[in-house]
């Protein structure tokens, strides 16, 4: 049977401590708070699952702290996890032995943090064939391969400049681009725009947009910035003290917080960009196929609708692709789900 899961966590612990497999062992794998506590020991992540599809961007945030680097740490082997499950492609990522994560960091991971980590006695272009080297490859294929996915981050012509004579966004494009010349199959990036001035990290995020509709990769993309989640993801988990508090679609969190952790990430968001009109229709009609002058389509964003929502003297009908009518909007719904009262 085949499946679109590429990643598939189950039960991830990273417990920091004397003897933390040892604690797992006592509590049977699932030890409480107060069991962690009471021993002195630090439960980093604690008990998370999720699965990661093939082609998807999939955004974990939370506050410093949460957990949400480490979960990604624990995913790549660069912390091993002290208890659970880990499958990268139906293969046990924690049966890998040390070669054989060499092998898989080297062919299929790529990697981006916060910090660019550049060498900065290298070009631009040897930086970027620098895994290459690695790897193996000869001079002419890596610079070749390395020349392709720089004038793919919008930087040719730039190949013999070094890090310092490059801007911050710059840097982090070579570092995009050097992570992404071994062609891996999941790309993990840990904040990576984060350390930049708001202007370089929109147009930044802009970018990766842009590679990730030529490319896509499946993304683990890690954030404390909802709205920037929000605009590059797929999905969102948000994590606190270790647990994974919610996870889904953007605008599932937007309307249907799991608590008031999450609606406290939510609650600025930009839901007129966000939410769509399907998401707070209310039932109308039988579904005769139809399509009013006035209706509005079911995938249309709120904010580009609401005035002709509001302006409206009666609820106005929403339609699919087909133009049949699948739901209605009326203007206290609109204005319900512009300002943040729960939509129906």
């Amino acid at each position: 049977m085949t499946t679109d899961i590429q990643i598939k966590c189950r039960n991830v612990w990273k417990v920091f401590g004397p003897t933390p497999k040892a604690f797992m062992q006592r509590h049977n794998n699932n030890p409480s708070a107060q069991n962690l506590s009471d021993e002195g020991y630090i439960g980093a992540v604690q008990d998370v699952s999720f699965d990661v599809h093939a082609g998807e961007i999939l955004i974990i945030m939370g506050l410093s702290g949460s957990g949400k680097s480490t979960i990604i740490r624990c995913i790549t082997r660069l912390n091993d996890p002290t208890s659970g499950e880990i499958e990268l492609e139906g293969e046990d990522l924690l049966a890998a032995s040390p070669e054989e994560l060499v092998e898989l960091r080297r062919h299929k991971m790529g990697m981006v943090f916060q910090n660019f980590g550049l060498l900065p006695h290298r070009s631009v272009l040897s930086n970027v064939a620098f895994p290459l080297e690695v790897q193996g490859m000869s001079v002419k294929d890596r610079e070749k391969r390395a020349r392709e996915m720089i004038d793919l981050v919008g930087l040719g012509g730039r190949e013999e400049y070094f890090p310092r004579e490059l801007s911050g966004g710059q840097q982090q494009r070579v570092g995009i681009a050097r992570s992404l010349a071994v062609e891996p199959d999941v790309w993990f990036l840990d904040e990576p725009f984060s350390a930049l001035d708001p202007l370089i990290r929109a147009e930044m995020q802009d970018e990766f947009l842009r590679l990730q509709k030529m490319l896509k990769k499946t993304i683990v993309f890690i954030t404390h910035d909802f709205e920037e989640a929000t605009r590059l993801a797929d999905r969102i988990g948000i994590m606190k003290d270790g647990r994974m508090v919610q996870m889904g679609t953007p605008e599932e969190l937007i309307l249907h917080p799991a608590d008031d952790y999450v609606a406290a990430f939510a609650q600025n968001a930009p839901r007129d960009r966000i939410v769509s009109a399907k998401a707070i229709m209310e039932p109308a009609g039988d579904g005769q196929k139809s399509q009013p002058e006035n209706s509005v389509p079911a995938n249309a964003k709120i904010g580009t609708i609401a005035a002709q929502i509001i302006g409206a003297d009666t609820a106005v009908p929403v339609v699919d692709d087909e133009g049949i009518i699948v739901g209605q909007i009326s203007r206290q719904i609109m204005s319900d789900a512009l300002f943040g009262t729960d939509a129906p």
